[in-house]
C-alpha cells in the first residue's frame, strides 16, 4: 500500500468526527446513529503514479442512488463539552441548506 494511503488509512477516523478515545467513541456513535455513514466523515482525496497525494475529510455531501431519483445529503457539527443542542442543530441546518438549495428543494 502507498505509504500516503497508509497515513490516511491511520488517521481515519479522527477525533473532530469521531471522538477520543476512538475506540469508545466509535462504539458510541454506532449504537446511537441508525445508518451506515457511507462516504460522510471518511477521507477523500487523490493519490497519483508518484505517490503524491492530498486528502481530506469529507464532513459535508450527498450520495445519490443509482437510479438518480433519491439523494442522501450528510452535514453534522462537533459535539464537545458545552456544545448547546439548539446551536449545533441550527450549525447543521446552516450546512445544509446550500446543498438543498443547489437541488431546488427547500
Amino acid at each position: 500500500m502507498p505509504p500516503a494511503l497508509l497515513v490516511a488509512e491511520r488517521a481515519h477516523p479522527t477525533a473532530a468526527i469521531c471522538g477520543t478515545p476512538t475506540a469508545t467513541a466509535a462504539e458510541f456513535i454506532a449504537r446511537l446513529e441508525d445508518l451506515d455513514r457511507g462516504p460522510f466523515t471518511g477521507p477523500v482525496g487523490w493519490l497519483d503514479g508518484q505517490g503524491n497525494a492530498d486528502f481530506g475529510i469529507a464532513l459535508r455531501g450527498g450520495v445519490l442512488s443509482q437510479d438518480a431519483r433519491q439523494v442522501r445529503l450528510y452535514a453534522g457539527c462537533g459535539i464537545v463539552a458545552g456544545s448547546e443542542p439548539s446551536s449545533e442543530l441550527a450549525e447543521t441546518w446552516a450546512k445544509l441548506r446550500p446543498m438543498l438549495g443547489a437541488l431546488g428543494v427547500g
